[in-house]
């Protein structure tokens, strides 16, 4: 596929990027945003990219994805399928090769915007963006930091004071992820980590085929937790709330969906406790939609988010959420969410035991906050802000 980028014309005195709506023999072409999105391991900012890819009008805007190689879930088909590219480079744990091989491509393919999402590791692309003269570099900040991953935390303090260095502009999933990466005073702006709101909407035909296809009784409660297996998520811990819950609720059942690196740690710590057979570990789906149907209460048990998408997901399909007091109430779209310190299980348990005792599924009505994660709404804004970007709106960083 031919790239549009060859239509941008650069000025002689200093190289920088001049001209930026690309037109070809005269007619306009779509703005290609380079997104750089890390490794690619099925995680929820690539679910949200993808998204706002399938639902942006590509007719103005395109995206390429640059992703590490040893990325493991790529949407390659459907990226293409779509009209956009796959660049695979370098891992950035090889800093020097990461960074010479991006310099090289923002230099040959002349996006006009690079927008990363890779929070305070956003310094390096934005950096090799900025010495290859791109003009428009987007920092996006989709989560923080936790308890539990000392290495990672470690990185993220050294590297947070770097993040205003060399973004052109500043965006973020939420108020908290904002202020925690910029600052609290910093001038960013809230991007909404949109979702086709219907499609998750409460089915109860759904919900009656989803439960039979995954051998749950009618008069048996499920309790669902949707994330990729690893520190931040915290599995471990509600294998310990089920644990409190069996012995007042022998009929309850926990189902995972995701993967990940703890997957097997969560396993084998279910096994210890005896508890094993009531738990599902579902993997990696593609009808979380139908699965949340299926949920009679959902639980996000994280040390850290940015925001915490599924737990509006599952509000939108009507199903009451405990979540932990690190999810930013930004999540609460519902007004009915629970949110408990993760320090006690018991309080966990007591809760879930409420939600049972309610005994009912409503769907939730639209409202401001819920109309905010609209996606055909959300997506039709921020194509008209890279146009507006592209069209050098933006102060250039010199």
């Amino acid at each position: 596929m031919p790239t549009t980028g060859r239509s941008i014309t650069k000025r002689a005195d200093n190289g920088r990027y001049v001209g930026l709506a690309p037109v070809r023999d005269g007619n306009p072409v779509p703005i290609r945003v380079a997104q750089v999105m890390g490794k690619m391991l099925g995680g929820g900012v690539e679910s949200v990219v993808m998204n706002y890819y399938r639902h942006i009008d590509r007719s103005k805007v395109q995206f390429d994805f640059l992703v590490d190689a040893d990325s493991t879930r790529v949407p390659e088909e459907e990226i293409k399928a779509l009209g956009g590219r796959v660049f695979r480079i370098p891992p950035y744990q090889h800093p020097l090769r990461y960074r010479k091989e991006l310099v090289r491509l923002f230099h040959e393919e002349h996006w006009p915007i690079v927008h990363s999402h890779i929070n305070t590791l956003s310094v390096f692309p934005l950096s090799a963006a900025k010495k290859a003269g791109v003009p428009v570099r987007i920092a996006h900040s989709h989560s923080t930091m936790g308890k539990g991953e000392l290495a990672k935390n470690l990185m993220k303090l050294a590297l947070r004071p770097l993040s205003n260095l060399y973004p052109t502009e500043r965006l973020a999933c939420s108020e908290y992820a904002g202020k925690w990466l910029f600052g609290r005073n910093a001038d960013f702006t809230v991007i909404p980590n949109a979702i086709e709101l219907e499609k998750f909407r409460f089915d109860p035909v759904i919900r009656q085929e989803t439960r039979r296809e995954l051998g749950i009784a009618d008069d048996m409660f499920l309790v669902g937790h949707v994330g990729r297996f690893m520190p931040q998520k915290n599995q471990a811990f509600l294998v310990d709330v089920l644990a409190e819950l069996l012995p007042q609720k022998p009929d309850t059942m926990l189902a995972f969906v995701g993967d990940g690196p703890d997957r097997p740690d969560v396993q084998q710590h279910a096994q210890a406790l005896g508890i094993g057979d009531h738990i599902l570990f579902l993997g990696q789906r593609t009808d979380v939609s139908h699965l949340y149907q299926a949920f009679d209460a959902f639980c996000l048990p994280s040390r850290y988010e940015g925001l915490g998408m599924v737990a509006i997901e599952a509000q939108v399909a009507g199903c009451p959420c405990v979540l932990s007091d690190q999810v930013p109430h930004e999540a609460d779209v519902s007004g009915q969410s629970a949110f408990i310190p993760i320090q006690e299980p018991d309080s966990w348990a007591s809760e879930i035991l409420r939600i049972q005792g309610t005994d009912k599924r409503e769907q939730i009505n639209s409202n401001k906050k819920l109309d905010f994660y609209d996606i055909e709404e959300q997506s039709k804004k921020i194509c008209a802000q890279y146009e507006y970007l592209s069209r050098g709106k933006v102060k250039q960083a010199s």
